[in-house]
């Protein structure tokens, strides 16, 4: 049986302010049931209970009041479901990124500072799979995704036994937005492939630094390899390169990815002192 009752009775059952049942009216997101035309006074059906404690769990999970409405007014459960599930994944991620910077941030405070551990490396020139895209900071991951799923489909397929990575243009970091180019090596006789291009990287001198777990504190090992290769060597022109030894494609733990930063250098660097 459906009763109905005041804005504020109503305000009662579902721990939502009469202000904030006022402007989910204004907006059409909860109108009430009745609305007297003479005092305007708002009535509501005990029916709507659900409906208002849905919405209000959402928001408590901040999703965004356009997304709460393709939810609330979804035509059928499927829908519904199908956008909470995606709020939801976007939620455990952020939860996740959020764990790392805390876990970085105790690091820094509790953790003594260690000596980075540098190798110099030429790598000769070799030809590559590779897909191009110009990328900003913020909004790497979709692409990231796509693009190595598809080398590493590639990769699998063509039985092709190699470490994938990426070079970054100045730009990437000097304007938070920039070239991005994801390869994976192949043969010097490689046949093209959908998706993707046939791409010669050229040899060069490298001074580079391995970085062990998430990419949250990435930027401490960019630092320190950056502050080593201003000290003792001379940068050469050329974007930096990343390896990725053990990537996100390859394990769900975080901790266990393992990344070659290269930084780009003139020859073997001369020493100092």
């Amino acid at each position: 049986m459906t009763a109905s009752v005041t804005i504020g009775e109503f305000s009662r059952l579902t721990h939502l302010s009469v202000k904030t049942l006022h402007h989910y009216h204004e907006i059409g997101l909860l109108a009430p049931a009745r609305v007297d035309p003479s005092s305007g006074y708002r009535r509501y059906d005990t029916s709507q209970v659900d409906v208002a404690q849905l919405i209000r769990r959402l928001r408590d999970l901040q999703m965004p009041l356009a997304q709460v409405r393709e939810v609330v007014e979804a035509p059928d459960v499927a829908t519904r479901d199908k956008t909470l599930r995606h709020h939801l994944d976007q939620m455990e991620r952020e939860l996740v990124q959020t764990r790392e910077v805390v876990a970085s941030l105790r690091s820094m405070l509790t953790l003594p500072v260690t000596e980075l551990s540098v190798e110099y490396r030429f790598m000769p020139a070799f030809r590559a799979y590779g897909v191009r895209g110009h990328l900003e900071r913020t909004a790497m991951d979709p692409w990231f995704e796509m693009t190595f799923g598809r080398l590493g489909e590639l990769a699998a397929s063509r039985q092709i036994a190699a470490t994938s990575g990426a070079t970054y243009s100045n730009e990437f970091f000097t304007e938070d937005a920039g070239e991005v180019v994801a390869f994976l090596p192949v043969a010097p006789d490689q046949e093209p492939a959908d998706g993707v291009e046939l791409i010669d990287l050229p040899a060069g001198y490298f001074a580079i630094a391995r970085h062990d777990g998430p990419f949250t504190d990435f930027d401490r090992t960019y630092g320190a390899l950056g502050s080593h290769v201003a000290e003792y060597c001379q940068v050469a022109d050329g974007p930096i390169r990343e390896l990725y030894l053990v990537s996100p494609g390859e394990t769900d733990d975080p901790a266990d990815f393992r990344t070659e930063v290269c930084w780009p250098i003139q020859q073997l660097p001369t020493l100092k002192g």
